[in-house]
């Protein structure tokens, strides 16, 4: 179950407003860690609810919930992860532990390289 309210957040800032902390300094950790490794030009808007990076289509969202918190950077990626706690689409960790500025990067990078391959077909 999400931590934020039932209403829809319209910003990243509102988002994170609404998560109570340890989580919201988590996911701050995680959009920091992204935005630095993502392209100048990438977007940061709400999809589906999540905070939500757009560069030549869908980086990756975040989210927090009662007990973990997530990055969703997609199967291909997630395929290539070893030793962290993931379903089909996301990787899940504590609440109160970030995942690492390089883990972060290397998603970024992964996922700019997909989107990439994609507009080029």
């Amino acid at each position: 179950m999400k931590t934020s309210p039932s209403a829809s957040p319209k910003t990243v800032d509102e988002y994170l407003a609404s998560i109570p902390e340890p989580a919201r300094t988590t996911i701050k950790k995680v959009r920091a860690s992204t935005r630095a490794a993502a392209p100048a030009e990438t977007t940061e808007g709400i999809s589906w609810r999540m905070p939500m990076f757009k560069y030549k289509g869908m980086l990756l969202r975040l989210a927090a919930f009662s007990n973990h918190c997530s990055v969703f950077p997609g199967p291909a990626v997630i395929a290539t992860l070893k030793g962290f706690h993931t379903s089909k689409g996301t990787i899940q960790f504590p609440v109160d532990k970030s995942l690492s500025t390089a883990l972060v990067k290397k998603i970024v990078k992964a996922r700019i390289a997909e989107n990439e391959q994609r507009k080029r077909k």
